[in-house]
C-alpha cells in the first residue's frame, strides 16, 4: 500500500485499504492454523485471530457509518486506526505463528499515527456522534429510554447495593411497553412482523435499559428472548401457541438452565438427565448460573436423554420446565402428585443464589433437581425434538449474544456520560480535568469504541434478520464485551477515588461490565470453539 501521508481530515478510502490489509492478515493467520492443528493446538494464536477478526468486522461496519457525515467519518477513521494499532503488537515477534511477512502492516503507519494521535482523539471527547436510527427505532429508543429513566434509574443503585430482587412493578411496566414481545411474532400475540427490522427493536431497547442498570433493566428481556428463539427454531405449533403469548405478556417469565457445575460453555458434556416416565420425563441433576431462576415461572432446560456418551451433543433434549415462583436468595419446591398433567409425587427442586460482585437484581442460582417431573407436552419439538436440544439452544444463544452486545453498549454509554460530566465538574490544579489532554483522549477513545460497538450491533441485527449473522453475532459479543471493560475501567479512573466508592454509579458499571465476557459463552470458548472454527470452515 506504500507509505501514507499524515492527514488531518478523515480519509475513508485509505481507511478501507487499511481494513482490507488487516483482513488479509487475519485470513493468512486462520489459513495457517488450519494446516498446523487448528485452534485446539494453536489456542493463543487462534484466540488473538478471533478477536482481530471481530475488530476487523467492526471496522467494516464503521466504514458504512463513516459515509454519513464529517463527524461520523472522523469516528470511523479513529476506530480503524485503533483496531489496527491494537493488532500490530499481537504480530510483533510472532509473524511465523500467523504466517505473515514481518512489517506487513508498516504501510498503515501514517494512517494509524494520524488517527490515534492524542490531539485527534481529544477532539472527539465531546462529540459522541449520531446513531442514525430510522424514525421507527427512534420511537422505540425514546419509549424505552423514558421508562428506564423514570422507573429503573431511581431504584437501580438501591437494588445493586442491597442485592435485592427486581421489583414486580418494573416487570409489569416493561410488559405493558411490549418489551417481552419484541421477538414474538404477531401471530403469537407479540410485536415482531419479521423483515429487516426483526432484531433491531430488541437491540435498541436493550441498550436503553442496560444504560441505567444491567441487572435490573438490560437483562430482563434477554431470558424470555432466548426461550422465544429456541421455540421458534424447534418448538411444535402447539408449544408455540402455549408459551409464546405468555412470554410476550410476561404472564410467564423464563430462565435458562443449561450450564452445570462441571460444564459451562462445553454444553456437550451436560450430565443432567431426563428419564422417561408415564406421561413425561423425570429430571435429575444440577444446573448453575441460572439467572432469574427463583422468580421465573419456567426454565428452558437442557438435559441428557441418551446415556450413550459417543452421541455427545446429539444426546441432549430441550424442555420447558414449569415451576412455582420463588423470592429472595433461595427456594425449595416439592411437586404434589398429579402436578403438571400427572406427575408422580415427591419431585424436588431446590435453588440457592450465587453471590456476585455485580449484575445484581436478577440473581443467578444453582438449582438441584430430584425426580422433577415435566410433561411430555413440554419436550421441545416433541418426538422430532429428541436429541436436538443443543441446536435449539444455540438458536436462542445466538440472539442472546447479540443482545449481550447491546447490553454492553448501554453500559459503555452510561460510563462515558458519567465520566464526561464528572470531568467537566471536577477541578484539579486550578482547572476542570476535562481540559487536560489525557482526560480528553480517554473520553475520545470511549466515544470511538462505544459508537463502533453500537454500529456493529446494528449491522449484525440486520444480518440476523435476513437469515445470516451467526458468526458475526459471536464476533460482536467478543469485541464489544472486552471494549466495555476498558471503557468502564477508564471511566472509573477519571472519577479518581470516588470511582471506587459505591455512591457513584460508575463503580457499578465497572463490576457489571466484567461479567459480559463470561456469560452467553465465555470469551475464550467463544473465540476458540465458535469464531475460530467457523472461520476455519470458511477457508476449507
Amino acid at each position: 500500500m506504500g507509505n501514507l501521508r499524515p492527514m488531518t481530515a478523515p480519509d475513508l478510502t485509505t481507511a478501507a485499504s487499511v481494513i482490507d490489509l488487516a483482513h488479509g492478515v487475519v485470513d493468512d493467520g486462520i489459513r495457517h492454523i488450519a494446516t498446523t492443528g487448528g485452534p485446539d493446538v494453536n489456542q493463543v494464536v487462534a484466540y488473538d485471530i478471533a478477536h482481530a477478526a471481530s475488530a476487523v468486522e467492526t471496522g467494516r461496519a464503521m466504514l458504512v457509518y463513516g459515509t454519513k457525515g464529517e463527524l461520523e467519518a472522523k469516528i470511523a477513521c479513529a476506530y480503524i486506526a485503533d483496531a489496527v494499532g491494537e493488532l500490530i503488537p499481537k504480530l510483533f515477534g510472532r509473524e511465523a505463528d500467523w504466517n505473515i511477512t514481518p512489517g506487513v502492516l508498516d504501510g498503515t503507519r501514517e494512517f494509524v499515527s494520524s488517527f490515534r494521535a492524542p490531539e485527534f482523539l481529544a477532539s472527539l471527547a465531546d462529540t459522541p456522534g449520531p446513531r442514525h436510527l430510522e424514525s421507527d427505532f427512534e420511537m422505540v429508543q425514546d419509549t424505552f429510554r423514558r421508562f428506564a429513566n423514570e422507573k429503573i434509574a431511581p431504584v437501580a443503585e438501591h437494588i445493586h447495593r442491597e442485592n435485592l430482587d427486581i421489583p414486580e412493578d418494573l416487570i409489569q411496566g416493561l410488559a405493558e411497553l411490549g418489551g417481552f414481545g419484541l421477538s414474538v411474532p404477531v401471530e403469537y400475540d407479540g410485536y415482531s412482523e419479521g423483515g429487516e427490522s426483526e432484531y433491531m427493536g430488541m437491540v435498541v431497547a436493550t441498550e436503553e435499559l442496560a444504560k441505567v442498570s444491567l441487572g435490573a433493566g438490560g437483562s430482563l428481556i434477554t431470558r424470555p428472548e432466548i426461550l422465544t428463539r429456541a421455540l421458534l427454531a424447534g418448538g411444535t405449533e402447539a408449544q408455540r401457541r402455549e408459551w409464546l403469548p405468555k412470554l410476550a405478556s410476561a404472564e410467564v417469565m423464563a430462565a435458562v438452565a443449561v450450564t452445570e457445575p462441571d460444564y459451562g460453555s462445553d454444553v456437550a458434556g451436560v450430565k443432567a438427565t431426563a428419564t422417561p416416565t408415564d406421561g413425561g420425563w423425570l429430571i435429575n441433576g444440577v444446573k448453575t448460573w441460572c439467572t432469574f431462576g427463583a422468580r421465573a415461572d419456567a426454565l428452558m432446560l437442557l438435559a441428557r436423554t441418551n446415556t450413550d456418551k459417543s452421541l455427545t451433543h446429539k444426546a441432549l433434549t430441550m424442555f420447558v420446565v414449569p415451576k412455582p415462583r420463588g423470592e429472595g436468595h433461595g427456594f425449595a419446591f416439592v411437586q404434589e402428585a398429579g402436578t403438571d398433567g400427572g406427575a408422580p409425587g415427591g419431585g424436588k427442586m431446590e435453588g440457592r443464589a450465587i453471590d456476585t460482585i455485580g449484575y445484581r437484581g436478577m440473581h443467578s442460582y444453582e438449582i438441584a433437581f430430584d425426580n422433577w417431573f415435566v410433561s411430555e407436552a413440554n419436550q421441545v419439538g416433541g418426538d422430532e425434538g429428541l436429541g436436538k436440544g443443543f441446536y435449539y439452544q444455540m438458536a436462542g444463544f445466538e440472539n442472546g449474544r447479540l443482545q449481550t452486545a447491546a447490553r454492553a453498549v448501554g453500559v459503555m454509554q452510561a460510563a462515558y456520560e458519567d465520566a464526561h460530566q464528572y470531568a467537566l465538574d471536577r477541578v484539579v490544579f486550578g482547572q476542570p480535568i476535562a481540559e487536560y489532554q489525557l482526560t480528553q483522549a480517554k473520553l475520545g477513545r470511549m466515544v470511538v469504541l462505544t459508537q463502533a460497538a453500537r454500529q456493529f450491533s446494528y449491522e449484525v441485527a440486520k444480518m440476523m434478520a435476513n437469515g445470516g449473522g451467526i458468526l458475526e453475532a459471536s464476533m460482536v459479543k467478543a469485541y464489544v464485551c472486552k471494549a466495555a471493560e476498558w471503557v468502564t475501567r477508564e471511566a472509573m479512573q477519571i472519577h479518581g477515588g470516588f470511582g471506587y466508592a459505591e455512591e457513584y454509579s460508575v463503580s457499578r458499571y465497572f463490576v457489571d461490565a466484567r461479567v459480559l465476557s463470561i456469560f452467553e459463552g465465555a470469551d475464550e470458548t467463544l473465540c476458540l470453539k465458535v469464531i475460530a472454527r467457523r472461520m476455519l470452515d470458511a477457508v476449507k
